[in-house]
């Protein structure tokens, strides 16, 4: 297992509860991150998470120890016994990090979203197609109830032909007055390999902004509260009504935003057209605490939850957020799928489902065949805001947005030279 960071210390965390995982090495390129003063309230890095792997395998392994890399590629090299790696890194160094354990022979957890750009979605889908390697991208709430119950109740049609989506979350800028990129350089944290860090990305001088998670807020390193979000909230829709790759796409931006800087807020409109006699599908994406007006056929009473979505069918709505169950207007349309009428197979977990199809069982359902898809899905709305706001016809068999030039250096973004993934 590889793990960079405070998601990746939580994610080891969920495997080593389970008692047939055995996490033997680790790869960082930064020894401790201070992460007291963000959300995690913790530290993390390979000090850290050593220290945890260890100390919870001494009560059953006296002396236990784990093998410590600052790069993972030198893990891979080194440690040929490995069975599978998780992938925590930051955005950038998602499909590096996925292709190259891949093309040794590992199956992969990566967190979302799968990759940072369009062409390298395609490329790792086309990777583990190819492999036949166990997948599972982290959108840890696909394997819920709060994903799955609006999946079994889109396809029982309980509000009828859905031709309308909204899809919304508070998420916004990290750091708040940001209006450019550092102009000045910060000291360099103890133990931190800055070079391996910026991965395919060009070399600049370090500064604390970039990280270690406020990386978010830059186009080269995140994908803003679309990328971080979109593969969880737009996946019940993607799920439940199948959706293809967009017709097009239009996303701008709320509050500052330019080439370099992710914006405050967003609101996007994608169209899908789903063909087979199903209604084309309008979706509408808002973060930065942007929603949808409150439909009217809703009790006086009733609020939406800061974050969640809603389903407008021909015959009513279906309201989620806040809990696992949804909430359907009008109320007599209300009725959960009968018993028996299950679409999809019981979750044993999102990480226990991995570690199953590792051992010969079914598929994990976020495997990257769907991750790909609903992670191009998420990267069109992405694309558009770095364009500017700009509306995108996608021609997806030749991956091109329609007209548009300029889209070609974010579809497939520059490599510095040792990161390539051709």
């Amino acid at each position: 297992m590889s793990e960079w960071a405070a998601v990746g210390k939580r994610m080891l965390a969920n495997f080593l509860k389970l008692d047939d995982v055995q996490v033997t090495a680790i790869a960082d390129p930064a020894v401790q991150w201070d992460l007291s003063k963000f959300y995690y309230r913790t530290t993390a890095g390979r000090g850290p998470v050593k220290e945890m792997v260890e100390k919870h395998y001494a009560s059953s392994t006296p002396n236990y120890k784990v093998s410590e890399y600052e790069d993972f590629q030198v893990m891979l090299e080194k440690e040929s016994a490995l069975d599978a790696i998780l992938c925590a890194t930051p955005d950038h160094t998602h499909a590096f990090v996925s292709l190259t354990a891949m093309k040794a022979g590992k199956h992969v957890y990566c967190e979302k979203p799968l990759t940072h750009n369009i062409w390298e979605a395609r490329m790792v889908q086309k990777v583990a197609r190819e492999t036949g390697l166990a997948t599972q991208m982290g959108n840890q709430m696909h394997s819920t109830p709060a994903v799955r119950n609006p999946v079994e109740y889109l396809r029982a049609g309980v509000i009828g032909k859905v031709h309308e989506v909204h899809s919304w979350v508070p998420a916004t800028r990290w750091i708040v007055g940001l209006d450019g990129m550092p102009k000045t350089s910060s000291a360099l944290p103890s133990g931190l390999n800055w070079d391996l860090w910026l991965g395919p990305r060009s070399l600049r001088t370090f500064n604390e902004a970039y990280a270690p998670v406020t990386w978010r807020d830059f186009w080269e390193f995140g994908c803003g509260a679309m990328g971080d979000f979109g593969c969880h909230d737009l996946d019940a829709a993607t799920w439940g009504l199948d959706l293809p790759l967009p017709d097009s796409i239009e996303v701008r931006a709320a509050g500052f935003s330019n080439e370099n800087i992710t914006p405050y807020g967003e609101i996007g409109y994608y169209s899908f057209n789903r063909g087979q006699g199903e209604p084309p599908v309008k979706l509408t994406w808002y973060s930065g605490g942007l929603q949808p007006p409150q439909p009217e056929m809703t009790p006086s009473d009733f609020k939406f939850a800061r974050r969640g979505a809603m389903y407008v069918g021909e015959k009513g709505i279906m309201v989620t957020g806040g809990s696992s169950e949804p909430r359907i207007f009008p109320d007599d349309l209300y009725a959960a799928p009968p018993a028996g009428s299950a679409t999809i197979a019981p979750s044993n977990g999102h990480h226990r489902d991995w570690v199953d199809a590792i051992k010969g069982g079914p598929a994990a359902s976020s495997n990257f065949e769907y991750g790909a898809h609903l992670t191009e899905i998420t990267l069109l709305g992405v694309l558009s805001l770095r364009l500017g706001g700009q509306k995108i016809d996608w021609d997806a068999k030749n991956m091109k947005a329609k007209g548009l030039a300029e889209a070609d250096e974010y579809i497939e973004e520059p490599v510095r030279q040792g990161w390539e993934m051709r």
